[in-house]
C-alpha cells in the first residue's frame, strides 16, 4: 500500500503545481493587458460594470449582491456575482466592493480600458494612487443606481470625483420623456376629465389639476 500512498501523494502535489503555474501564468497575461490602477468595463445586463485594475489579475468593483442578505456562508458569497443576484441585489440596494479575478468581473463579456479618460474633464490619477484608494474602499456599501454605483466608485478612486455619466443620461432621458409639454397637456385633460366625472370640485382638487400640469409644463 505504501508505494501506492505515495504515487498518490506525488500525483497530487503535481497537479497542484500545475494550476498554480497556471493560476501564475493567467495572472502574468493580465499584468501585460492592464496596469495596476486601469479602469476596466464590461457590458452588464442592462448597464455597464466598471472596475478598478489592482494587479495579478484581481479587479476591485463595486457590485450590487443579494447573497449577504440571504446568506452567511462566505463561500457561497465569495463565488462569482451572477446577473439574477445582481439584479436582485440592485432592489435590494445591496452591494459590496469586492475584489474578484478579471475573469470573473467580466463574466464573459469584453473589457474596455480606460475610455473614461477621453469624457472625464478631470485628470486621472496616478495608477498606485486609484489602486490604493479602491483598496481601502473594500467592504459592504449601500447600493443606489441613481446615487452610488459601480461608476461613483471607479470615478472617485481614478478622477476624485463622484459622478456617474449612465445616471446623468437615464436622468436626462427620464426628463425628456416626462417633463415636455405634450404630457401637459394629458394632465390637464385627465384632471379636467376627473374633475367632471366626480362632480365635486373643492378648491384642493381644482388647485392640483390646475397646478400639476402647470409645473409640468413649465418645467418642459
Amino acid at each position: 500500500m505504501f508505494p501506492l500512498q505515495l504515487l498518490a501523494l506525488l500525483f497530487i502535489s503535481a497537479s497542484q503545481h500545475d494550476d498554480e503555474e497556471k493560476k501564475r501564468q493567467k495572472e502574468n497575461k493580465y499584468d501585460g493587458i492592464f496596469r495596476r490602477g486601469d479602469l476596466l468595463q464590461v457590458p452588464r445586463t442592462l448597464f455597464t460594470h466598471f472596475g478598478i485594475y489592482l494587479g495579478a489579475g484581481r479587479v476591485a468593483h463595486f457590485i450590487p449582491d443579494i447573497m449577504p442578505l440571504i446568506s452567511s456562508d462566505q463561500c457561497r458569497i465569495r463565488q462569482m456575482v451572477t446577473n439574477s443576484r445582481l439584479l436582485l441585489g440592485v432592489l435590494a440596494k445591496c452591494g459590496s466592493v469586492r475584489v474578484d479575478s478579471v475573469d470573473d468581473f467580466a463574466y464573459g463579456s469584453e473589457i474596455f480600458i480606460n475610455t473614461m479618460d477621453k469624457v472625464c474633464s478631470r485628470p486621472a490619477l496616478q495608477g498606485e494612487e486609484v489602486a490604493i484608494r479602491a483598496e481601502k474602499l473594500q467592504g459592504d456599501v449601500s447600493y443606489s443606481l441613481l446615487w452610488y454605483n459601480c461608476e461613483h466608485f471607479v470615478m472617485y478612486c481614478r478622477y476624485g470625483t463622484n459622478m456617474s455619466f449612465q445616471t446623468f443620461q437615464f436622468c436626462k432621458t427620464v426628463r425628456r420623456l416626462l417633463l415636455s409639454r405634450r404630457v401637459a397637456k394629458v394632465a390637464a385633460m385627465l384632471g379636467a376629465c376627473l374633475l367632471l366625472y366626480v362632480r365635486a370640485v373643492t378648491p384642493c382638487s381644482a388647485m392640483l389639476a390646475v397646478l400639476l400640469p402647470f409645473l409640468i409644463w413649465m418645467a418642459s
